[in-house]
């Protein structure tokens, strides 16, 4: 697989076909992808709800309702659609439960590294807690690296994907019980198949050419 092939050909799309359903085995790997996407000091501070039932589906349209009506039809004639949450603090029981996963996966070779990469996480995380106070800011951006990573695996996937921020976000939380969980909706990505009125797979794709995106040093 040329990765940047697919970069070149994946789009978001703006239309999808009711009719088709991703294969299970395709999820699965959408979700696997999502489990190892990149996050810092492997903080992992997200959850994904997936919606794959128009009953689920339309649980989710509500909350885009009003000005957010043109993403309605996305999220109900998708196959599957993500939500993206992030959690809204870096308590001491996440913190301990990736340090017991990561001992349980054989991370660490002795119990010095064990503690160097407790202390390690904890300090980046006071940082943004306590110092620099930017807490939820930080959280989100590692939730923006999965997103980046599920756009591009189900591009790899021959997988159409259509990423929305334009949704009420209070609304939603409210209607998945998310704060009770202590976790916020950050973005949607509907996923399925284009239809036929998918107008943005017929059009060119257009960035910006190298020499203004890129500096060598």
């Amino acid at each position: 697989m040329d990765i940047a092939a697919v970069s070149q050909t994946r789009h978001t799309a703006k239309a999808f076909d009711p009719n088709r359903q991703i294969p299970a085995e395709t999820i699965a790997k959408l979700r696997t992808l999502l489990r190892n996407a990149p996050s810092s000091v492997n903080s992992q501070p997200w959850h994904f709800l997936i919606a794959s039932t128009p009953e689920g589906r339309a649980r989710i349209a509500k909350a885009t309702q009003g000005g957010f009506a043109y993403n309605e039809p996305k999220v109900r004639n998708a196959s599957h659609v993500v939500v993206l949450c992030a959690r809204k603090t870096l308590d001491d029981a996440h913190l301990s439960s990736i340090l017991a996963q990561e001992q349980l996966d054989g991370r660490f070779a002795t119990p010095e590294a064990q503690a160097t990469q407790d202390k390690s996480r904890r300090f980046y995380v006071g940082l943004h807690q306590a110092e620099l106070k930017d807490e939820q800011y930080w959280i989100e951006r590692q939730v923006y690296l999965a997103l980046g990573t599920l756009l591009l695996g189900a591009g790899s996937l021959e997988v159409d994907a259509c990423p929305m921020e334009g949704f009420d976000a209070p609304l939603l939380d409210s209607e998945l019980g998310l704060a009770e969980q202590g976790l916020t909706s950050i973005v949607l990505v509907a996923l399925g198949y284009r239809s036929e009125g998918d107008f943005n797979a017929k059009l060119p794709k257009s960035r910006l050419p190298e020499d203004e995106i890129f500096s060598e040093l």
